[in-house]
């Protein structure tokens, strides 16, 4: 087997008492000294039908037959015979293109090609801003950087110039920045097609939505923007000022709008307004919100409950206690899948049900941490003791005390387990002596609980496995965050300004929305759901100029501009998604071109 060398390898599954084989494509590649194998697409079971289906839902989002001229693609020229050197033919001008082409035909299939032309037309601009824009959402998809970076570096590598006829020089940082300026008023209008078209190109509905918050931080003070506040941040950074978006996404994790709010706005405060706000955006229907339990209050309960919306929603960790007797008593549990259980639970007030979970992974997760935390306590303690033994002059009581509310804040899942005393000793040197014990009773519970939590809807009619399976799409909405902060570099925002602020997270948004595209499109061709590799595998294929110098006097040189030819991984990719890259671009009038 040699470097490079690409092949499939299989594994088999068993499921449903029925043996499932799963292929994959895999690509030998040289690291140092050594042959490592990569792989390149997860071809899921390569099975007729599902070629079928790929190949017609490529149809459906690109909007063409396979075979079908791509509208960049030089047309035939007429033919007459010419002589060429072929001892000086050259390559020149390779751009990456195969990401970028990716980009531009999800950029289509989504038709925003044509809402930005609707809601930003032409003007007296040298360059369309529905042109611009498509230049910062597919560079936000396919290398997430800086303004400053497109213009100074990212674009003129890639074959976008081609692909969208904005030249290089027409793309700098200061046209890119009013780009923004001119596409955030148009957010709603944005959001609203989306959901049609993403709606129709999946068949998605819209009677489940999950809704999350995190926040994101600004390097700089960002004084100019009345938004960034210092509050909770979910990216550990409290030295910086935020600010904090609410993502409403389906239950397949498609994003369906957002918002914006100050940095210090806590959760629960935000869901009146976000529900509004969407239904009023998009109609109201007879949905179930799903929220984590950073977004419980009985305030917000209240207001689902006497407004007729349905909620599923998680509980704060001491909810447990009430269900203390429900959580030990055996009976009732029912099974969802290996290693979960669940238990159906009428509220107090005959209104609501809870439903009660208990996880063998959760619970083996919070025994590890509860151990951690405990054992760096001990080990804090420990030291703190040995230090007031050895001290020979008298200690500050309350320096100590300091000491040790700060050494059981870190470890804070573990500190209701020590009981800790300073008492004033005259026998030691520095005059206080240092004590703990831990709390049986606080061990017990523990005990009790780990793996457990608690779930509150006011659904009457549905199953406690169809209420914890819809409670755990959830995790599609969290998985939104990590693609916005790991995929799209949503984080730190260096703008500082409100409105440029917004239109980066709106760019980031419309990204997010290529992004799920991709992975959906991906998922159903058989491609798993790492919309990532495709893309960086894709961007290995290069455009080039070949240069064919003539025989002719005077000297004249033909130029073809063409599209490198996929390897063998990048041709099972695009057969796979039904995706057909042109041989050749057509050139710009002042080019030469083939005789």
């Amino acid at each position: 087997m040699g470097e490079h060398d690409v092949y499939l390898r299989h594994s088999t599954v068993k499921k449903d008492g029925k043996v499932h084989t799963y292929w994959r494509l895999v690509r030998s590649v040289r690291v140092g000294t050594k042959v490592v194998q990569q792989t390149v697409a997860h071809l899921g079971e390569l099975d007729s039908e599902g070629r079928a289906k790929a190949q017609l839902l490529a149809k459906s989002i690109t909007g063409r037959d396979s075979g079908q001229r791509d509208l960049f693609e030089a047309e035939p020229a007429p033919h007459r015979r010419v002589e060429v050197r072929l001892d000086q033919i050259r390559l020149e001008r390779g751009r990456a293109f195969g990401d970028v082409w990716l980009g531009w035909t999800l950029w289509r299939a989504l038709k925003l090609d044509e809402v930005c032309a609707k809601v930003l037309p032409r003007g007296r601009e040298s360059v369309t801003w529905a042109s611009m824009a498509a230049i910062l959402v597919i560079a936000r998809l396919c290398e997430p950087s800086s303004e400053l970076h497109i213009a100074e570096d990212w674009y003129r590598k890639t074959a976008l110039e081609d692909i969208l006829g904005v030249s290089v020089e027409e793309v700098n940082d200061d046209r890119l920045y009013r780009a923004l300026d001119a596409l955030l008023p148009h957010k709603t209008a944005l959001e609203q097609h989306l959901k049609h078209r993403l709606g129709e190109l999946f068949q998605l509905d819209y009677d489940l939505l999950l809704y999350d918050v995190t926040s994101t931080y600004f390097e700089g003070e960002a004084a100019a923007n009345p938004q960034a506040k210092r509050g909770h941040s979910r990216d550990h950074r409290p030295d910086c000022r935020q600010i904090c978006i609410a993502l409403v996404v389906t239950k397949e994790g498609v994003p369906l709008g957002y918002e914006i709010f100050d940095g210090n706005r806590t959760d629960i405060t935000t869901v009146e307004e976000i529900v509004s706000t969407m239904e009023r955006r998009f109609g109201k229907s007879d949905r179930v919100w799903v929220m984590d339990r950073g977004m419980t209050s009985e305030d917000n309960l209240a207001w689902f409950w006497q407004t007729n919306r349905r909620y599923l929603v998680g509980t704060p960790k001491a909810e447990l206690k009430k269900w203390e007797q429900q959580i030990v008593d055996e009976k009732d549990w029912c099974k969802v899948r290996e290693g979960l259980e669940v238990k159906l639970c009428a509220g107090p007030n005959g209104k609501e049900t809870f439903v009660l979970c208990r996880s063998e992974a959760r619970q083996k997760k919070e025994q590890a941490m509860h151990e951690s935390f405990a054992a760096r306590i001990e080990e804090g303690l420990q030291n703190l003791k040995r230090r007031l033994d050895a001290r020979k002059k008298k200690e500050d009581r309350g320096r100590v005390e300091r000491q040790i509310g700060r050494l059981l804040q870190r470890n804070s899942r573990a500190a209701a387990r020590f009981k800790v005393q300073v008492k004033e000793d005259a026998t030691i040197a520095c005059g206080l002596s240092l004590s703990w014990s831990t709390d049986a009773a606080w061990q017990q519970w523990a005990m009790r609980t780990e793996g457990c939590y608690i779930l509150r809807t006011n659904i009457s009619d549905w199953t406690p496995e169809s209420l914890w399976q819809t409670y755990i799409q959830l995790t599609e909405a969290e998985a939104a965050f990590r693609i916005q902060k790991s995929e799209l570099s949503i984080r730190p925002i260096w703008h500082h300004k409100q409105g440029r602020v917004h239109a980066h997270i709106l760019v980031c948004f419309l990204a997010h929305a290529l992004w799920k595209t991709l992975e959906q499109w991906q998922s159903r061709a058989g491609l798993g759901n790492s919309p990532r590799t495709t893309l960086d595998e894709l961007a290995l294929i290069q455009s080039t100029d070949v240069v064919l110098p003539t025989t002719e006097s005077p000297s004249r040189e033909l130029r073809l501009r063409c599209v490198v030819q996929p390897d063998a991984a990048q041709r099972v990719l695009l057969n796979r998604l039904g995706l057909r890259l042109p041989e050749r671009i057509r050139l710009p009038a002042s080019a030469s071109v083939p005789v």
